[in-house]
C-alpha cells in the first residue's frame, strides 16, 4: 500500500492506494477515516483500492480556518484525489460519505461510474423530518452539557429507534452512559466530529436530484439487512425511493463492512461479496 498526501485547497488530504488491477475502487466515510475500511480492502486484492482521511480527521490536516465537514468541500477533495489516482472510479460510500459522494457524483459527473451509497443520514428525505432534527439535536445537545459519554449513549439511543420519531421516544430519560460500558464523567472536550455541531451539514444536506438524475452515474443506495427500520435504514430507503428507486440490501448494519477492531463487527466478507455483486 502506497500513502500521499495531496494539498488541496486550505487542506493536506492523505490518501492510500493498495492493489492493482480493473477499475480503481474508492471507498470512502465521514467521519470515519481510511482505518475503517481495512476489512472490506481485503476483500478486493484484485482491485485498485483507493482510501482516505477527510480533511481535519485521521491523517488529513486543514489549514481553512474552519471545523465544519460540509458535502460540497469534502466532494472537492474526493474529486481531487480521483484526479491525482486517475479515474474515473467505481465508489462505495458510506454514513456520511455517502452524502458526500451524492454530491460529488451532482458536482463532478464524470468521476464515478457506480457509486454505492449505504445508508445515508439524510434528515429531509423523511416524513417525520422535523421530529428526526429534533432527535439529532438532543443527542448533540447532551453531549454538550454532558461530554463524551453521554452524547455517545444519547445518539446510541436516537440511532437505534426504529421507526418515526414519536412522543414515546421524546419521553424518554436520557439514558446511562454506562449501560452501554462508557465513562460519564465529562472530560471537557466538544470536538468530536459526530457529536459536535461540525457535521450538521451532512445531515442537513438534500440531494440534488435533478443533477443526479443528468449524471451518467449508476447510482445504488444501499441498507443494511440488520439495520430495520432505524434512523439510517430509513434515511437510506427513502433517499432511494427520491431517486426513484428501492434501496438494494447489504448484509449486516450500518458498520457491515468492518471488522472487529472496533467493537461493531459486521459481516465483510459477506458484505464484500454482496459489493462485488452490486459492481458487476
Amino acid at each position: 500500500m502506497e500513502t500521499h498526501v495531496l494539498e488541496t485547497g486550505g487542506a493536506a488530504i492523505t490518501y492510500d492506494v493498495s492493489g492493482e488491477g480493473g477499475r480503481p475502487l474508492m471507498m470512502i466515510g465521514q467521519p470515519m477515516d481510511a482505518s475503517g475500511f481495512v476489512a472490506l480492502r481485503e476483500q478486493f486484492p484484485d482491485r485498485t483500492v483507493i482510501t482516505y482521511d477527510p480533511r481535519g480527521l485521521g491523517r488529513s490536516t486543514r489549514s481553512d480556518g474552519r471545523t465544519d465537514n460540509t458535502p460540497e468541500t469534502q466532494a472537492a477533495d474526493v474529486h481531487a484525489v480521483i484526479e491525482a489516482v486517475g479515474g474515473p472510479v467505481d465508489l462505495f460510500a458510506s454514513s456520511g460519505g455517502a452524502v458526500t459522494a451524492l454530491e460529488l457524483v451532482a458536482a463532478y459527473p464524470d468521476d464515478v461510474v457506480t457509486l454505492v451509497a449505504h445508508e445515508p443520514p439524510i434528515i429531509d428525505v423523511l416524513p417525520d423530518a422535523p421530529a428526526a432534527r429534533k432527535a439529532r439535536d438532543g443527542f448533540m445537545n447532551a453531549y454538550q452539557a454532558g461530554g463524551g459519554g453521554a452524547g455517545m449513549a444519547a445518539f446510541i439511543q436516537m440511532s437505534s429507534w426504529q421507526g418515526e420519531y414519536t412522543d414515546e421516544y421524546f419521553a424518554l430519560p436520557l439514558p446511562d452512559p454506562a449501560q452501554f460500558g462508557m465513562p460519564a464523567e465529562d472530560d471537557g472536550k466538544r470536538d468530536d466530529p459526530l457529536l459536535g455541531t461540525a457535521s450538521l451539514a451532512i445531515t442537513d444536506y438534500y440531494p440534488r436530484v435533478q443533477a443526479l438524475a443528468a449524471a451518467p452515474t449508476r447510482i445504488v443506495i444501499a441498507v443494511g439487512e440488520e439495520t430495520g427500520d432505524a434512523f439510517t435504514g430509513r434515511t437510506a430507503v427513502h433517499t432511494a425511493r427520491l431517486l426513484g428507486q428501492e434501496a438494494t440490501v447489504f448484509p449486516s448494519h450500518h458498520g457491515g463492512f468492518i471488522g472487529g477492531e472496533f467493537g461493531y463487527a459486521g459481516k465483510p466478507e459477506e458484505f464484500g461479496v454482496k459489493l462485488r455483486e452490486v459492481l458487476g
